[in-house]
């Protein structure tokens, strides 16, 4: 299935904040696959995991209802916030499962390779959100770029549209947040 055409997504959008009450249901139904596939990249090889592809999604967007008269910018506005939804949904998971265990669980979260190559333990979810959360207070617009890039998936040129940058600045920034995450996460 081809990807939504992106001035639709945008219009429903406007719709849903204009208050149309099925618009933002309908964003939803015409971006479920591409929100499932960033689930999936999210999620690689945690087959067995309490939180599964489709509850990620799930979850994402519960966390999205709220909002759903919120002055959407575009159709990339709404996936840098799903992704965001996606990160605090994992983090919540991580935050319980460590309250359960209190670090006896091995859950193990597999993000898209390109960005991650290898599994990161419930403690590490935990931890780099916290140093996500300091990146932001002397950085927002890299904390942004390590949501878009990590949790959501998405390339430099999809990441520079949704921030409103250039592709240039989206690697600068994407190397310079990457190498204050491992100092941070040190």
């Amino acid at each position: 299935m081809s990807a939504p055409e992106p001035a639709s997504v945008t219009a429903l959008l406007e719709a849903a904040r204009q208050g149309d009450s099925q618009a933002f249901d309908a964003v939803y139904q015409e971006v479920y696959d591409e929100l499932r596939r960033l689930a999936r990249m999210i999620r690689r090889g945690r087959a067995g995991a309490t939180l599964n592809t489709t509850a990620l999604v799930h979850e994402a967007y519960l966390r999205l209802v709220p909002a759903r008269n919120l002055a959407w910018g575009d159709r990339m506005h709404f996936f840098r916030v799903a992704a965001r939804a996606m990160r605090h949904a994992l983090v919540e998971v991580a935050r319980r499962q460590m309250a359960d265990k209190r670090g006896g669980g091995a859950m193990t979260v597999f993000f898209d390779e390109n960005v991650h190559a290898t599994p990161v333990r419930v403690e590490e979810v935990l931890a780099l959100n916290d140093a996500l959360a300091q990146l932001e207070a002397l950085d927002p617009r890299q904390a942004r770029i390590v949501e878009c890039r990590f949790f959501a998936g998405l390339s430099v040129e999809e990441t520079a549209e949704a921030l409103g940058v250039g592709p240039a600045t989206v690697k600068r920034d994407w190397r310079a947040a990457r190498a204050w995450l491992v100092r941070a996460l040190s």
